[in-house]
């Protein structure tokens, strides 16, 4: 599998507690691009021209192309178009929703990059890249004043939530392919806060040694899944792990069960 796992925590900062073990999960260019993948609107920021050296903000749907990078669909008589052809410098923001209400602890990233349009000889795989994300544009995908434009790039930072979060190389995310259980994760989480609280406060005491009287499941992923924990001393957060990779929510299914079952 094309994927890369965290051994430690490069060009990381902002947790100033005690040592943690450090368990295999997904690495933070793994985590961009599931996250990527699954979105398909940001917020893309583009340099004023009418204020020069101000962000200008604007909402922004976006595909990816093989490599992960946003292609946009854009008009030429758009704010955010005629700024970026002033000056390509840009940022896409990108968030994902937040599974416990809570925006702050959700997934979001930034990509910093230069838009360019897309070459002719790219322009037929970024239509269809585009189309298959946004269906809808076959409406004004070939109108005269609309073109493809792509990010190339430069740098990327992602927040994982409380207390998680670090710059990603874009050679890295680049490399990265997105979980397998992406797909399934929304359906995991909710099916587990709903229906499997116990079993939950089980796993914390057995696998990380936390005494809680409420859990809620937080993220799922192909390695393991991570727990928001009430105890005595206030909430807490937890990583546990699989005892083997996952793909499918039926294979998720099967290793919790295994794990609950362990005595």
């Amino acid at each position: 599998m094309a994927t890369e796992e965290i051994k430690a925590a490069p060009r990381q900062h902002a947790y100033s507690g005690p040592a943690m073990p450090q368990l295999p999960e997904p690495s933070h260019a793994e985590r961009v691009r599931t996250l990527l993948s699954m979105g398909a609107v940001g917020m893309l920021s583009t340099v004023s021209r009418k204020h020069p050296g101000f962000p200008f903000g604007s909402l922004m749907p976006y595909a990816l192309d093989t490599l992960g990078r946003p292609l946009l669909l854009i008009s030429n008589m758009a704010m955010h178009t005629q700024n970026l052809k002033a000056e390509p410098q840009v940022s896409l923001f990108v968030s994902a929703t937040a599974a416990d209400g809570d925006p702050l602890g959700a997934a979001r990233a930034t990509l910093v990059g230069r838009a360019e349009s897309v070459p002719s000889e790219d322009l037929a795989a970024a239509r269809e890249q585009y189309l298959a994300r946004h269906e809808n544009s076959r409406y004004w995908v070939d109108f005269a004043d609309f073109g493809f434009f792509r990010v190339e790039l430069v740098d990327i930072y992602y927040v994982g939530g409380f207390g998680v979060m670090g710059w990603v190389e874009a050679a890295e995310y680049a490399r990265a392919s997105p979980d397998p259980l992406a797909g399934a994760a929304a359906g995991i989480l909710a099916h587990m806060n709903a229906d499997h609280v116990d079993s939950m406060l089980l796993l914390a005491k057995r696998h990380a040694g936390i005494e809680a009287s409420e859990a809620a499941m937080t993220g799922v992923d192909r390695l393991g899944f991570s727990l928001r924990l009430k105890t005595a001393d206030g909430m807490k957060g937890a990583r546990i792990n699989f005892l083997r990779e996952v793909a499918t929510a039926g294979e998720t299914r099967a290793v919790l069960v295994e794990m609950v079952r362990q005595g």
